[in-house]
């Protein structure tokens, strides 16, 4: 191959490893996004408190049994316990006086706090979870923000939805991205397919070393976008810290793997595709394509 071929050659890596490498980025950012909001999501359910308020004639040892029994329920996923003193001092600090002050007495019941794992915070779960709860003789109530809870998920299914959509559209447009990209530096090669057909190469051959050329397209150019998009998280959590428990270790592990799946996958499968339609035409026809 010539000095000229090569440098040509060279400068259409490059050139379809950015192009290929910005549609990545982008492909990428939705994944983020979609696992951000399930994290997201998640993470509010999680903090969703139901409140058992129990009889104010248990002694601190049967208190201490009955947060045990609880806390051996599958769904849950933290309990506090929260005495009548400290009930009346919360609400002492948040209203700015004391209500045992003008009352005479303290009107609060103890009660455990209760946090739900993530697939219990639905309206159909909690009303489960607190019908089980009640069963038990030593509870007098169970509340939780029951509008709250339907807003949420109700608000959740539409974001869902909408992301979902988004996330195909990204999809069929990154894919029609590549694929031109890739058809252009095939294109731009198509004569010299043509020589190696007429000396008599087969498709395999032919195949061979555009497929090892688009492995290492796929590979540099995955590379190169998950750490743009590792170098973008880091900087939106050093301005909010709090994200680091919503953007963790593993929702970049994931958007990582599927970002090299994204690369890999869709540049060999544009690159055969491409490949099949020049080797199936005949050399004049190259000259009308």
């Amino acid at each position: 191959m010539s000095k000229k071929s090569s440098h040509l050659v060279g400068t259409q890596f490059v050139t379809t490893t950015i192009s290929t490498t910005l549609v990545l980025v982008m492909l990428g950012t939705i994944v983020l996004f979609m696992l951000t909001a399930r994290n997201l999501s998640n993470y509010v359910r999680e903090n969703i408190t139901v409140q058992v308020l129990i009889s104010d004639d248990l002694n601190n040892e049967q208190i201490s049994k009955l947060q045990k029994q609880f806390k051996k329920a599958k769904y849950v996923k933290s309990i506090d316990y929260v005495s009548r003193e400290d009930a009346v001092k919360e609400v002492s600090e948040e209203m700015g006086t004391d209500p045992t002050e003008f009352l005479g007495y303290n009107p609060f019941t103890a009660s455990f706090e209760i946090k739900v794992n993530a697939e219990y915070g639905n309206p159909d779960s909690l009303r489960h979870v607190a019908y089980d709860i009640k069963k038990n003789q030593a509870v007098v109530d169970v509340t939780y923000p029951k509008d709250f809870v339907k807003s949420l998920n109700e608000n959740i299914q539409k974001v869902s939805i909408i992301l979902l959509i988004i996330a195909a559209l990204f999809s069929y447009i990154s894919f029609a991205l590549i694929n031109n990209t890739v058809r252009l530096t095939i294109f731009s090669r198509r004569f010299i397919i043509n020589t190696m057909k007429l000396v008599g190469a087969s498709w395999g051959f032919i195949r061979r070393p555009f497929l090892k050329q688009g492995m290492v397209l796929g590979l540099t150019s995955a590379v190169i976008a998950d750490a743009v998009i590792f170098l973008g998280v880091n900087r939106v959590q050093a301005f909010e810290p709090a994200l680091a428990s919503i953007i963790d270790m593993e929702v970049f592990a994931i958007v990582s793997a599927a970002v090299f799946a994204f690369g890999i996958i869709i540049t060999l499968v544009c690159i055969y595709a491409s490949l099949n339609k020049f080797l199936r035409m005949s050399s004049n026809d190259l000259y009308y394509v």
